[in-house]
């Protein structure tokens, strides 16, 4: 069965297209600026520690799953499931999770369109067309449209090639292409004038703060979000993997990339913020706190290009390339999802199954737009904030309390005969069964609380 799915080629794709399925958005912009509103170092420790006590259990469930099924999260969690009743709901997790994926890629587009337009909008400003590099970067109904369409036709253009021709292909090339240009914008900015002042903030701890309860929840919340965890993305390329390769291993060298280029991009931003202050650019309002949070990409670092001349066009530039890399990496993962579902459960041809369902999401990515204001927070406090660590949740409960341990372990055997007597097996069972559900729900009682 799983030949006939696709499978990866390599030890390197997986972890390629696995990582770029987890870096995206979220750990470039997202967890830079959540350091910066918590303390800085102490958000960045806590966060570590919970990334890898938490969310490597957790993508570790999805990949085993995934693997053992080699099918889509609806027949995965099927096939695991002991009884009529846990059968029913596991398909109900499994319809949810790809609703949830396509949801996220509805918004997702969006927001990966103003990446594309801003980088265009940095080369036509270096050939002189000013009037089209301003309408580029201004908000408009029309951009807005055109650009998601364009990045929806680049994410359907690599799905519809398939798991070795699409995803693997072309993970494993953006992503080294991701880590170079961060790396380099990184060293840039070091060298500008302020960038200390953020590097100090980012990694000095105040220990004290590292114990506040609000920074430990955020960082919760960051870790589980870090991975991709909850709609099923990791499941689906856990599918994918060989019998030959031993899981906890693979799935700790996914989780070590994806905390590093989040990691690593907060040694681009925070300085770049501070960069951007002592340029004086505003980037604190009068109680302290960061202005407008959630659209300082747009906002401050701009602005602080703008201080820099021709060189901040470049710069520009540059980083909203990275931008939209980071952002086709994970959008490729979550239009896989509704697909390999579509493909398996109701036999439609790949390419078909990807336009049908990408045409849809762009649908739905335009009636967001047309009501920006009423439906664009609200699907992304819907998905991300309440859906994802639900469903992670039930992944975590299919893992640890409804699969048969002897039939996890067997799995486990697979890519490791001696898996019994390892650090993992002697760990993680009780782990994903009782630990991992407990943070889950805490993290979704705190996004019910605000």
């Amino acid at each position: 069965m799983a030949s006939s799915r696709g499978e990866f080629s390599s030890r390197f794709g997986f972890i390629m297209a696995a990582a770029g399925s987890a870096v995206g958005l979220g750990n470039i912009w997202g967890f830079p600026t959540q350091a910066a509103s918590n303390g800085g170092a102490a958000f960045l420790l806590v966060y570590l520690v919970l990334a890898f006590s938490l969310a490597y259990p957790a993508l570790m469930a999805e990949l085993i799953i995934g693997r053992h099924a080699h099918a889509n999260a609806v027949n995965a969690l099927r096939q695991i499931a002991p009884g009529p009743l846990s059968r029913r709901i596991g398909v109900s997790t499994g319809v949810i999770g790809f609703v949830v994926a396509s949801l996220i890629l509805s918004f997702y587009a969006i927001v990966a369109g103003w990446m594309m337009a801003h980088c265009l909008g940095g080369v036509l400003d270096l050939l002189g067309f000013d009037s089209a590099a301003r309408w580029l970067t201004e908000f408009s109904f029309t951009r807005n449209v055109l650009f998601m369409l364009l990045f929806m036709g680049l994410t359907i253009g690599i799905i519809s090639e398939g798991v070795q021709g699409g995803i693997e292909r072309w993970s494993s090339r953006l992503m080294p292409l991701l880590l170079v240009t961060l790396v380099v914008l990184a060293l840039y900015v070091f060298t500008l004038d302020g960038a200390s002042d953020g590097l100090r903030v980012y990694l000095l701890p105040d220990f004290e703060r590292a114990l506040s309860p609000q920074l430990i929840i955020s960082a919760l919340g960051a870790a589980f979000f870090s991975l991709s965890l909850g709609v099923g993305t990791m499941l689906i390329y856990g599918s994918y993997v060989s019998d030959r390769e031993n899981l906890p291993s693979l799935g700790g060298m996914v989780t070590l990339v994806d905390i590093s280029i989040a990691v690593l991009a907060g040694f681009l931003v925070l300085p770049a913020m501070y960069v951007a202050l002592h340029n004086g650019v505003e980037i604190f309002n009068a109680s302290g706190a960061l202005i407008s949070e959630d659209t300082l990409i747009f906002t401050v670092l701009p602005a602080l290009f703008d201080t820099m001349g021709l060189a901040g066009t470049v710069v520009s530039l540059t980083f909203f390339f990275l931008m939209s890399i980071a952002a086709l990496t994970s959008s490729i993962s979550m239009l896989e999802v509704p697909v390999a579902y579509t493909i398996e459960e109701h036999g439609v041809s790949r390419k078909k199954a990807v336009v049908l369902i990408g045409a849809a999401i762009a649908v739905v990515s335009t009636l967001i737009l047309l009501n920006f204001g009423e439906l664009f927070g609200f699907v992304v406090a819907l998905t991300t904030r309440y859906a994802q660590p639900l469903l992670g949740f039930m992944f975590c409960i299919y893992a640890g309390w409804l699969w048969h341990r002897d039939s996890l372990l067997q799995e486990l055997r697979k890519g490791n005969p001696t898996a019994e007597h390892s650090l993992f097996w002697k760990i993680w069972p009780g782990y994903v069964r009782v630990v991992c559900p407990l943070i889950i729900l805490a993290i979704f009682a705190q996004s019910l609380l605000g």
